[in-house]
C-alpha cells in the first residue's frame, strides 16, 4: 500500500463515507478513491463524484472579486456601504474587509459566545437543519439576518470568520457587474478553465452529477438519529459556501490560481498574505507548517451535512491536493482534525524538517 493510499484508508477508518482525492507533487499527479457510494452498500464512489463543497466557495468569490479590483471596478480599500446603500452597511466596511473577515459583521449561521457556548442564527445544524434543508434563501434575506444583530466588533478592529462577509461579496459582484454571481463565475473562471463539475450558486437541492451518498447525524428528543441529506439546498451559505464542484475541478482552479493564471501577481501576493490574528488572507488561509517546512496556503469546506471538501497547496504550487469527501453515521467535527492533520504531515512536511 502507497504511502498515498494510506491516507485514504485512514480517512475511512476515521469515519467518511467516500473519499476522492488528488495530489500533484514533484513525482507527477495521482488520484484515489475509497469508501462506499452508499451507506451500507459495497458500491465505490464514482470517478469525479460531485459534493456540496462549503466553504471551499470562498476562494472563487474572492478570486471574482479581485478580478474586479484588477479592472478598476473596485479598490480593495474602498467602503462597500456606497455599493450596496439599501442594506445600511456601517460605511467603514471595506473590500479588503470582507475577503479578510475583518468587517466585524455578524455570521447568520451563529457565533460563538464569550462564554464559549454557540447560539445558532439561520438553521445551520441538528434536527431544525435537517427538516429545513430543502429551503431556499435570498442573499439579502442572509445579509439582513446578520445586520439585525450587533457587530462583533468595529470594523477592521479584529477578525471573526462569518459567512456574511461573503455573501456581502456576492451582492458586491452583482451590483459592481450587473450579472449574476453564478453568471460572473461562469464567465471569469468556470469556462476559462473547464469545470466543466462545477455549478455556482445553486438553489437545486440536487447535485447533477454522480454522486455519493451524504450522511447526518443528529441528536432527536434523546437519541442520535443519522439521515441520508444527498438533497439539500446550499443557498444558505450563498456566495460563502454554495458550491457543487469535483476533486478534479478544485485541482485544476488551485493549480491556475496559484499559477497567477486568474489574478495579476501584485493581487494574488495580496490574497495569499495572512491578516489579523487568524492568519487569513484574502480568501485562502495561510498556514505556517514549522521550521523547514514552509508555508501552506489552504481553504477546506463543509456543507451543513453529508459534504465536505479539501483544497490546499504550497504558495508555488509545486505541490497541491484537493478531495472531495461524504460523511456517514459519525460528528465529522470528532474525526476531522486528527485525519487532516495526518494528511498535511504525509503530503507537506519535510522528512527531517526540524530534527
Amino acid at each position: 500500500m502507497t504511502n498515498n493510499e494510506q491516507i485514504l484508508k485512514t480517512f475511512i477508518e476515521a469515519g467518511f463515507g467516500a473519499v476522492e482525492m488528488r495530489i500533484h507533487d514533484e513525482r507527477g499527479d495521482w488520484t484515489g478513491r475509497a469508501g462506499v457510494s452508499e451507506l451500507g452498500g459495497g458500491t465505490p464512489p464514482p470517478v469525479d463524484g460531485q459534493v456540496f463543497v462549503g466553504s471551499v466557495s470562498k476562494p472563487f468569490t474572492a478570486a471574482l472579486v479581485l478580478q474586479l479590483v484588477a479592472d478598476g471596478k473596485l479598490g480593495l480599500d474602498e467602503s462597500v456601504a456606497g455599493h450596496l446603500p439599501e442594506l445600511g452597511l456601517d460605511e467603514r466596511i471595506t473590500v479588503r474587509m470582507l475577503l479578510a473577515h475583518t468587517s466585524g459583521l455578524y455570521n447568520y449561521t451563529g457565533e460563538i459566545e464569550a462564554d464559549g457556548t454557540f447560539v445558532m442564527g439561520l438553521p445551520g445544524g441538528g434536527k431544525e437543519w435537517v427538516e429545513n434543508r430543502l429551503h431556499t434563501y435570498r442573499p439579502e434575506e442572509l445579509v439582513r439576518f446578520a445586520l439585525e444583530r450587533p457587530a462583533r466588533f468595529e470594523p477592521g478592529a479584529d477578525q471573526s470568520y462569518a459567512n456574511t462577509n461573503y455573501t456581502v461579496a456576492l451582492l458586491l459582484i452583482e451590483r459592481i457587474t450587473g450579472l449574476s454571481y453564478a453568471e460572473q463565475a461562469r464567465l471569469r473562471i468556470l469556462e476559462p478553465l473547464g469545470l466543466a463539475g462545477t455549478v455556482v450558486s445553486s438553489t437545486s437541492p440536487d447535485l447533477p452529477g454522480p454522486h455519493a451518498h451524504g450522511y447526518y447525524r443528529y441528536a432527536d428528543g434523546g437519541e442520535w438519529k443519522v439521515v441520508d441529506v444527498s438533497r439539500q439546498n446550499p443557498s444558505l451559505l450563498a456566495g460563502a459556501g454554495d458550491m457543487i464542484s469535483t476533486a478534479a475541478d478544485l485541482s485544476t482552479f488551485l493549480a491556475a490560481l496559484l499559477a497567477g493564471e486568474l489574478l495579476p501577481a501584485e493581487l494574488l501576493s495580496e490574497m495569499l498574505t495572512p491578516h489579523g490574528r487568524l492568519g487569513i488572507g484574502l480568501g485562502m488561509w495561510v498556514q505556517d507548517l514549522g521550521p523547514g517546512n514552509g508555508t501552506l496556503v489552504h481553504h477546506n469546506g463543509g456543507a451543513p451535512g453529508g459534504y465536505g471538501a479539501l483544497m490546499m497547496g504550497t504558495p508555488d504550487g509545486r505541490t497541491t491536493l484537493t478531495a472531495t469527501l461524504t460523511t456517514r453515521d459519525v460528528d465529522p467535527a470528532e474525526v476531522f482534525p486528527a485525519a487532516l492533520g495526518g494528511l498535511i504531515a504525509a503530503v507537506f512536511s519535510t522528512p527531517g524538517a526540524g530534527d
